[in-house]
């Protein structure tokens, strides 16, 4: 299962790579096959990369089927805490946008009014997103003799598309030598591939209808995810948020950034997995390099002085430029270097 599998890499037995979209920017225009399909093969070209070189099996996760609703943090240009969030264009002040699930984003009073048919709508395309993640995952274009063919477009003729072909001609190498000394190649372990998703728990409305109990068992269960993500440091106190994810059994994360604390954290940790379960919860480290020198340690030190079972995963994408509420740039070198600094702590 997930959990066991983040079990195993809780206790170094291997990685977790985690990607896709960021919190409210899956949209309902946007919504296309080829869109799935190139997250998909990126993250399983980064997942062979990791195995092949770090020699550890790699849960893959993809950070999507979900991702319709934006924190209200990031959606207010008001600067007002208090309240609704709001934005201000030309002297007109109008509700913000929050992702398309709870409204849409033209400005004007009519679409930014919350409108609760987008939850179902968002629940069909996340399903519809779902689909087509199993066909791939299962219907043999995760077949390791199509790695060739998993090169985005975009990268054929840069230097790391050519790096990524030296790469495959490798792997075919270790293929071809499993095969001549009897290994079954067509074997589904090497044509299939388990692949998870994930998305930000921001819509306690939409989650909370869609959790279910386990007749067997007698656990709840968040059905619109295999993995939650509780996605703010701000919340950790008295948070509804944080009472849900820690009332179900799936596997949750919980980001956390320059302003968490020790203390903030263990009582997080606390709430989120009383019981100390390998593989439950994993902390989201949303920092810059320098922040992270500093910071970091102190929370490391925390959880492994009270003996917490806590995964820890890098969030390199912490220097987005945001252009109208689309993320149109990532500073690479700034994610190389975090990347970096993680690993050194």
């Amino acid at each position: 299962t997930l959990r066991e599998k983040l079990g195993r890499a809780c206790r170094g037995q291997g990685f977790v790579l985690m990607g896709g979209d960021p919190a409210g920017s899956e949209s309902f225009d946007d919504f296309r096959v080829d869109r799935v399909r190139d997250t998909f093969r990126a993250l399983l070209q980064m997942s062979l990369v990791m195995t092949f070189g770090g020699a550890l099996p790699v849960v893959k996760v993809g950070r999507m089927a979900g991702q319709f609703v934006r924190a209200p943090s990031s959606a207010s240009s008001s600067g007002e805490s208090d309240g609704p969030p709001t934005e201000e264009r030309d002297g007109e002040t109008l509700p913000a946008y929050l992702g398309d699930m709870i409204n849409a984003s033209p400005f004007n009073p009519i679409s930014r009014k919350p409108d609760p048919n987008n939850m179902v709508e968002a629940y069909h395309q996340s399903s519809q997103t779902l689909n087509i993640l199993r066909a791939f995952s299962a219907g043999g274009y995760a077949d390791m003799s199509r790695l060739h063919a998993w090169n985005l477009d975009f990268a054929e003729e840069t230097e790391e598309g050519s790096r990524y072909r030296t790469f495959a001609a490798k792997v075919d190498e270790s293929l071809r030598f499993n095969r001549a000394i009897g290994i079954d190649t067509s074997d589904k372990v090497f044509q299939t591939t388990d692949f998870y998703t994930v998305h930000d728990c921001l819509c306690l409305e939409y989650e909370g209808a869609l959790t279910r109990k386990d007749s067997i068992t007698g656990k709840w269960y968040d059905c619109s995810a295999l993995f939650d993500d509780d996605d703010d440091d701000d919340r950790l106190d008295d948070s509804p948020h944080v009472e849900f994810v820690g009332g179900v059994h799936n596997p949750i994360s919980l980001r956390v950034s320059e302003r968490c604390t020790p203390a903030s954290l263990m009582k997080a940790i606390e709430e989120l997995n009383p019981v100390n379960d390998p593989g439950k919860l994993s902390v989201i480290v949303h920092m810059s390099p320098e922040s992270m020198r500093e910071r970091l340690p102190p929370l490391v030190r925390a959880a492994q002085r009270e003996s917490k079972n806590v995964l820890w995963i890098a969030d390199p994408s912490y220097d987005d430029v945001d252009v109208e509420g689309c993320v149109v740039e990532k500073d690479f070198e700034g994610m190389r270097s975090q990347l970096r600094v993680f690993f050194d702590v």
